[in-house]
C-alpha cells in the first residue's frame, strides 16, 4: 500500500483532527507519517497507529520560524520514503510542493482554515500579501484538495481555480452513558482557582459551560468572562492554553468571576472526551474578524453534539445551515456579554427549551460523526492514487 506523509506546523500532541485523519488512513492500509514541530515544552508523543515525526527549530514564531521550518521540512521530505505528501494549510505548502515536484510524487492540499483571513493575518497587509502570493504560486500545481466545510470549498474553488472536496472535522461515535469524573479531578489541581480549594469536588447541580480550544484573540473568551459576572449557578471551564492565557486569568480575577471560572490548561484528546460529557452547554463563539472565522466549522461544535451537549455558537453560515437540519444550538447574532448572558439564562429558566436542543443532539450525532465523514477522505485518496 502507498506511503503518505502529512505535514503541519504545530505540535502533534493535541491535534485531534490530524490524529483522526492519519488513523483513518492507516486503518485503510496506507503507510502514514505525520510531521510537525517540537516546541520547548512539548510532551512525549503518545503511541498512534501511524508514525510521527517532530522537527526541532531554533525559532518559534514570526517569519524566521516559517523560513526555518520550511527549509527543514523540505529537507526532510526530500529523503523521507513516500508516495504522496499532504500539505496542511499554506504554511507547509511550499516545502511539500517543491519536494513532490522534484521527486515526482503525488500531492494533496488540506485547507484546514481560510489561512489568509485568520485574525493573526487578516489585519497585517504585508503578511497577508505574502501568504496570498504563496497560494498563487504553489496551488496551481495541485489537482487534489479538500477543506473543512462546503462554504470554504466554494470560496477556494472560485479563488484558486481548483476543485476542493469537503471533509468535515467530526468526532467518532461515542457512547452516551454518563462518565464518572474519576481521574479528571487531577485536571482541576492544575487549574487557577481563587477562593476555592483545588481538591474540592464539582457541585453536581452546577451547570458547566465548556470551552475547548486555544485561548487566543477573537475567540469570544473575554465576552464569556464578563457574562460570568452575572450568571449564578453556572461555571465556565476553559480547556486549553494560548496567547491570552495569562491575561485571561488576570481578567477573571479582576472581574471577580474567578470562583466560577476554571482554567484547566492543556487537556489530551482522550481526557477531553470525558470532560465534554460533563458539560451542560458547549461554547463555540467567535468574533467576526475575518472570513476564516465567519465561514468556520469548528471541530468543537461536533464534539459537543456527539457528547449530547447543546451548543452556544454564532449565527454564521455553516452553523446556521447545520442548525436548520437539527436544532442543536442557540445562535448568537451579537457577540456581547449581554447577549451571552441572555442566551444562557433563557436555557436555565426554560428546561423544556434546553431539553429540545438536547434531544436534537441525539439525532444529529447519528449523522454528524467520523464514521460517516471518513468515507469522503478515503475516496479522495483513492482517486488520487488511481490516476497515473
Amino acid at each position: 500500500m502507498a506511503t503518505i506523509v502529512l505535514t503541519v506546523t504545530n505540535d502533534l500532541t493535541f491535534d485531534q483532527r490530524m490524529q483522526r485523519i492519519c488513523t483513518t488512513l492507516a486503518e485503510a492500509g496506507y503507510q502514514v507519517e505525520l510531521v510537525g514541530r517540537e516546541l520547548p515544552r512539548s510532551l512525549p508523543l503518545d503511541v498512534q497507529a501511524f508514525r510521527q515525526k517532530r522537527l526541532r527549530c531554533r525559532f518559534h514564531k514570526g517569519f524566521l520560524f516559517y523560513a526555518e521550518y520550511s527549509i527543514r521540512l523540505w529537507a526532510y521530505l526530500m529523503r523521507a520514503p513516500c508516495d504522496a505528501v499532504c500539505s496542511v494549510d499554506l504554511d507547509t505548502l511550499p516545502a511539500g510542493c517543491v519536494a513532490t515536484l522534484l521527486r515526482r510524487k503525488k500531492r494533496m492540499f488540506d485547507a484546514h482554515e481560510y489561512f489568509t483571513e485568520v485574525p493573526e493575518v487578516v489585519h497585517r497587509p504585508v503578511v497577508r500579501s505574502f501568504w496570498e502570493m504563496v497560494a498563487r504560486i504553489f496551488l496551481p500545481f495541485y489537482r487534489d484538495a479538500y477543506t473543512v466545510g462546503p462554504a470554504l470549498a466554494a470560496i477556494f474553488e472560485k479563488k484558486y481555480g481548483i476543485a476542493f472536496g469537503v471533509v468535515r472535522n467530526m468526532p467518532g461515535r461515542l457512547p452516551l452513558s454518563p462518565r464518572p469524573m474519576g481521574d479528571l479531578a487531577l485536571l482541576f489541581q492544575q487549574a487557577t482557582l481563587s477562593a476555592r480549594s483545588t481538591s474540592q469536588t464539582v457541585n453536581q447541580s452546577t451547570k458547566v459551560l465548556l470551552y475547548q480550544g486555544a485561548l487566543n484573540a477573537a475567540r469570544g473568551i473575554e465576552q464569556m468572562l464578563k457574562a460570568m459576572q452575572r450568571l449564578e449557578g453556572v461555571e465556565l471551564w476553559l480547556a486549553g492554553e494560548g496567547d491570552l492565557s495569562e491575561s485571561l486569568r488576570k481578567m477573571a480575577a479582576d472581574l471577580g468571576a474567578q470562583d466560577r471560572v476554571r482554567f484547566l490548561g492543556y487537556v489530551k484528546p482522550a481526557d477531553l472526551k470525558a470532560l465534554t460529557a460533563q458539560a451542560w452547554l458547549g461554547i463555540n463563539v467567535l468574533e467576526n474578524t475575518g472570513l476564516s472565522y465567519y465561514y468556520s466549522l469548528a471541530n468543537k461544535f461536533f464534539d459537543y453534539v456527539q457528547a449530547g451537549v447543546p451548543v452556544l455558537t454564532m449565527n454564521f453560515p455553516e452553523y446556521r445551515a447545520l442548525n436548520a437540519q437539527y436544532e442543536v444550538a442557540i445562535l448568537l447574532d451579537d457577540l456581547s456579554p449581554e447577549a451571552i448572558e441572555k442566551a444562557v439564562r433563557e436555557l436555565v429558566v426554560n428546561p423544556a427549551a434546553y431539553e429540545r436542543l438536547s434531544e436534537a443532539t441525539l439525532l444529529a450525532r447519528e449523522q454528524w460523526n467520523w464514521e460517516n465523514e471518513r468515507q469522503h477522505l478515503l475516496r479522495y485518496w483513492r482517486e488520487l492514487f488511481a490516476r497515473q
